[in-house]
């Protein structure tokens, strides 16, 4: 409001130093012209003459007073002047109006007036916004929401700074916005307030270990081993740690740790595929997909006329002391001999990986429906179990059928 009135008011000093200048009355102002400066000019100059005679300076003044009359009747004009008339008053009010039209398009154009009002809109709009932020089942923020939440929430921030919620809600809407700089700096201000709070702990330790900054990686690992030490079950500081570890290049500790969550998770929870995503992930950036086991499979010439006419070969790696696979891969049944290529990505659990054995024993079966459970008379083979360093090729016969 003190800004309008302001401008308002120069607006109009502007204005009137235009306008008040046309209402002075020209009468207040005598006329000068030709004939009233000739008149002048000559009583002047007849005043002159006399004081010159009284001196003694001339002797013929009427032969000079004679002159100054001729002098004076040619330089009248043969007209008089036509009378000039002031400029009406009502003639500047288009100034008026281009003054006032060129300062308000000036102002639009340059002042911000339209993201002011955004401004203002969002400051309205900060208590609605947070209000569907806290409801789970409120419709999720757009991308245009959230900007404007930030909005609000960094004017409320400037009038109380020690409001630590606002803090981290800002944290997590740079989060959202991609915006790593206000994300760092809100949830900073949040833990230089709060230090003991393990949210604020939490946000903060989250915000560091995405950083590039290597310094970041190391206090947020920090923070994270204290957060451990206090609730060693917390999935969130369990995914955390593993993070950073691979935030920091120690592939090992990160697969480590996400395997540790996947044996505490539920079968069943979605979280679990993302978990192996970021194992195979870290084990692709450690190197360890170079880890390959090399198959053949040949029949026996009493397998190869007992085969069915269509069916799965299911070939499962063990590593000779647990009945369970490590492996299991699973082709339609086709031409033989066959060759074909076992890795980590056939793993049955992300924890438990062919990589991770030091021997193994492969079987293969062939049954006409693909079930995983062995049925008696299908042909079947193994082979010994053998020293495994990560690169190996098997040979294994089908000759025998199970029992």
């Amino acid at each position: 409001m003190a800004f309008w009135l302001i401008a308002s008011l120069l607006l109009v000093v502007a204005a009137a130093l235009l306008v008040v200048p046309t209402f002075r009355r020209a009468d207040r102002v005598p006329g000068t012209t030709r004939d009233s400066l000739n008149k002048a000019f000559y009583h002047e100059r007849l005043a002159e003459l006399a004081q010159d005679e009284q001196q003694g300076i001339i002797a013929e003044r009427p032969v000079l007073v004679q002159e100054l009359q001729e002098n004076l009747l040619s330089d009248i004009p043969g007209r008089a002047d036509a009378p000039v008339r002031p400029v009406g008053r009502w003639v500047l009010i288009p100034g008026v109006l281009v003054l006032v039209l060129v300062t308000v398009g000036f102002y639009l154009k340059t002042g911000g007036l339209v993201q002011v009002a955004a401004w203002q809109q969002a400051v309205r709009d900060l208590p609605a916004l947070r209000a569907r932020v806290a409801d789970d089942r409120a419709a999720p923020l757009t991308m245009e929401e959230v900007a404007r939440l930030g909005l609000g929430l960094r004017t409320a921030l400037r009038d109380d700074p020690q409001n630590v919620e606002n803090w981290l809600m800002l944290g997590r809407v740079g989060m959202a916005l991609n915006n790593a700089a206000t994300a760092t700096q809100a949830f900073g201000r949040a833990y230089a307030l709060q230090p003991e709070n393990r949210e604020v702990q939490l946000a903060y330790a989250d915000v560091l270990t995405r950083s590039a900054d290597p310094a970041d990686q190391r206090q947020a690992e920090t923070l994270l081993k204290t957060l451990g030490s206090a609730d060693p079950a917390d999935l969130r500081v369990l995914n955390l740690l593993a993070f950073n570890a691979f935030q920091q290049g120690n592939y090992p500790k990160a697969i480590e740790g996400w395997g540790l969550m996947l044996k505490v998770l539920p079968a069943n929870d979605p979280r679990a595929e993302m978990l192996r995503r970021s194992i195979q992930q870290a084990r692709s950036k450690a190197g360890m997909d170079n880890t390959q086991l090399g198959v053949a499979v040949t029949l026996s010439p009493e397998a190869a006329r007992g085969l069915p006419a269509q069916g799965m070969v299911l070939i499962s790696v063990t590593d000779g002391s647990s009945p369970v696979p490590v492996a299991v891969k699973r082709l339609p049944l086709s031409r033989f001999p066959l060759a074909l290529t076992i890795d980590d990505t056939n793993a049955m659990m992300p924890e438990r990986l062919l990589s991770s054995i030091h021997q193994v024993k492969v079987k293969v079966r062939i049954s006409p429906d693909g079930s995983a459970t062995p049925r008696s008379g299908e042909w079947a083979g193994e082979s010994s179990l053998q020293p495994f360093s990560g690169q190996k090729h098997i040979n294994v016969e089908i000759n025998q059928q199970v029992p």
